[in-house]
């Protein structure tokens, strides 16, 4: 008899029964219920993402507040470099973890715990002061989305077959697009840049709500124990020592295929580092109301929301091409825009140049989220086991680290002119996508 839960799990995905099968058979029982308990924690997760968005939420708080603009520069990096640095370090002690989902559940409370802080602060602080201990909490914040990156990888590998883990990625996608839909049309709606802190406040606790539920949706899934290898005095002694981070380096010296999905990866920043600098030369061009903050979450929104279940699938197929085919479309529309802006009689006041940066952002936020779900599935598919999971933690480290390095070099460059800083990530996509026609397929296919 066919259960609830598998019907509804065949229902939202395609299903690879040969890779099922491959599967632990007490794996297999749970297959169903454990890809809708992901799914429904993914969804919850990719929710509360919004409401603490480093990109348009926070500063939007700031400015409220009061913050000095000097602080607002500082939030996606911590936000993004945050989560991805400490992985190789934190990677050892994982690995001591019989059953990985707890590590994601004390990330995923680690988050609440920052962002119910941060609500506070909304509620009740001002100033600098406000900004600082926001600051802080959002590092707080991004080390537990560290542990939950690290581990969420593994859980996923260990209890859903190739063939259906794209899937599941995009299916979270797509609810964040709802969220980011609705979120931006409220914006809009009660007054865009000038919501008071106090309405933010809320926002922010219902994030704070929605990674509280994350944790208890996550600590129900099935998961496998995973060997623990028992360190001997040496091995503990080097890992204290510090050893990580020349096994790190080691581990890209020596794995060819790894060295090469960081190397495409990096090449890769070009689809989700370039949709601010389009906002950026947007209000340089003199864009209008239509493409205000709102406008851009709306398009943001409706890009996860087509793009997460479409790109869930052609992943499953072969993440890698997907990954390259993103990368050189984002490249194309860069140098497209580009080329357009610097025509003379171009107006960013006028109707058509505001639909113009608005389907721009779209569009590249709809490849990138091809991008991100394609390199997702990729490095879950292309390892088992405790490997995977210094995949993961490896390639995330090295990402924080190029991230900084060239978001850096992109923003000096946006200095003199953006136009410049968009053609530097055109570039790098572009090589990308020729390094990227050389990843070997690790898709089911």
């Amino acid at each position: 008899m066919v259960s609830t839960s598998d019907r509804l799990y065949s229902a939202l995905m395609t299903r690879s029964p040969d890779a099922e099968q491959e599967m632990p058979a007490d794996v297999r029982r749970h297959i169903a219920p454990n890809g809708l308990r992901l799914v429904l924690a993914g969804a919850l997760q990719s929710s509360g993402d919004q409401t603490v968005n480093a990109s348009t939420v926070l500063p939007w708080l700031f400015a409220a507040l009061g913050v000095p603009p000097a602080l607002t520069g500082v939030l996606v990096p911590i936000r993004e470099s945050g989560s991805m640095l400490p992985q190789a370090v934190l990677t050892p002690l994982i690995l001591r973890v019989r059953h990985r989902r707890w590590v994601f559940v004390t990330g995923a409370l680690v988050q609440a715990g920052a962002v119910a802080v941060m609500a506070a602060t909304a509620a009740l602080g001002a100033g600098l002061a406000a900004g600082l201990v926001i600051v802080a909490a959002l590092a707080v914040f991004a080390l537990g989305r560290c542990l939950c990156s690290i581990s969420s990888k593994d859980v996923q590998g260990r209890t859903i077959p190739k063939g259906e883990r794209g899937q599941i990625n995009g299916l979270s996608t797509t609810a964040a697009g709802f969220v980011a839909i609705t979120l931006g049309l409220a914006i809009r709606l009660l007054g865009g840049q000038d919501l008071a802190s106090g309405q933010l406040a809320w926002l922010l606790a219902a994030g704070a709500v929605l990674w509280v539920a994350v944790a208890i949706v996550y600590s129900s899934v099935r998961e496998p124990a995973a060997e623990v290898p028992e360190p001997g005095p040496e091995q503990e002694t080097s890992r204290t020592a510090g050893t990580w981070f020349t096994e790190a380096v080691t581990l890209l010296r020596q794995d060819a295929a790894f060295r090469h999905f960081v190397l495409v990866r990096s090449l890769l920043l070009v689809s989700s580092l370039s949709p601010p600098f389009v906002v950026a030369l947007s209000l340089r061009s003199g864009a209008g109301s239509l493409a205000g903050l709102g406008g851009f979450l709306v398009a943001s929104g409706l890009a996860a929301l087509i793009g997460g279940r479409l790109f869930g699938r052609l992943a499953d197929r072969s993440s890698g091409r997907l990954m390259s085919i993103g990368a050189g479309v984002a490249s194309a529309l860069i140098i497209a825009t580009v080329v357009v802006v610097a025509l003379p009689g171009f107006d960013g006041d006028g109707r058509a140049g505001e639909l113009l940066f608005i389907g721009v952002y779209f569009a590249l936020t709809l490849t990138h989220t091809g991008v991100r779900v394609g390199r997702k599935t990729y490095v879950v598919d292309m390892a088992e086991g405790d490997l995977r999971t210094t995949y993961v933690a490896v390639s995330n480290s090295a990402m924080g680290i190029i991230l900084l390095l060239v978001g850096a070099i992109s923003s000096l460059l946006a200095i003199v002119q953006i136009a410049w800083a968009l053609l530097l990530l055109a570039a790098m996509g572009l090589i990308g996508v020729i390094a990227g026609a050389r990843l070997p397929d690790v898709s089911r296919g």
